[in-house]
């Protein structure tokens, strides 16, 4: 006799696959910050008293590329790729 090709559930035990009922998504609306995020960008949340030194996105983005231009001068030269130390 073949067994069936189907699964055998237990009474009981959900489907891993299966949402739900309590995930009930009928009224949920897309994100409407979406369009916000390009391709290859990254978001980072910041504390409060951090974002609160910043007025904008804008600003924010200016200090970091700074700092990192400031971090990238003073740090020590790596070297090649392929060598070994």
């Amino acid at each position: 006799m073949k067994k069936s090709s189907t699964k055998e559930t237990v009474p009981g035990q959900i489907d891993p696959d299966e949402i739900l009922p309590e995930y009930d998504f009928k009224s949920s609306a897309p994100n409407k910050y979406a369009s916000r995020y390009t391709a290859g960008s990254v978001v980072v949340v910041l504390d409060p008293d951090v974002a609160a030194a910043f007025p904008s996105s804008a600003a924010a983005n200016e200090a970091l590329r700074s700092l990192a231009r400031i971090i990238q001068k003073h740090r020590a030269p790596r070297p090649a790729s392929g060598h070994r130390l």
